[in-house]
């Protein structure tokens, strides 16, 4: 498992920007990551089409993301679940996003 703290631009609310781009992306049949689990407030659970395994992420303190990756596959396969989520947040938010931090377990 991998931890990430996402630390968006002052003034940006990046969890709601990440919620409302995956329903843009579903609405247009795109996308490799999906909203997996019933809607909780604060929270998601967002599976990969291709990786097994899923990402948790919730909002917290400061507008601060926290992110898990988990995966169902050995921890070598790991890395393409945690690639394909850090790839969706350059493409997509790149200019709100001040700073990423990974922690390892």
């Amino acid at each position: 498992m991998k931890r990430v703290q996402v630390i968006p631009k002052e003034g940006i609310n990046l969890y709601s920007k990440l919620i409302k781009k995956e329903v843009e992306l579903s609405r247009k049949n795109r996308g490799t990551l999906y909203r997996s689990a019933l809607k909780k407030k604060g929270r998601e659970k967002w599976s990969h089409t291709d990786y097994k395994g899923w990402v948790n992420f919730q909002a917290a303190i400061g507008g601060v993301v926290v992110v898990e990756v988990h995966t169902k596959a050995s921890r070598d396969e790991e890395w393409k679940l945690f690639h394909a989520f850090m790839g969706f947040l350059d493409r997509h938010f790149r200019e709100e996003i001040l700073a990423i931090n990974i922690q390892y377990d």
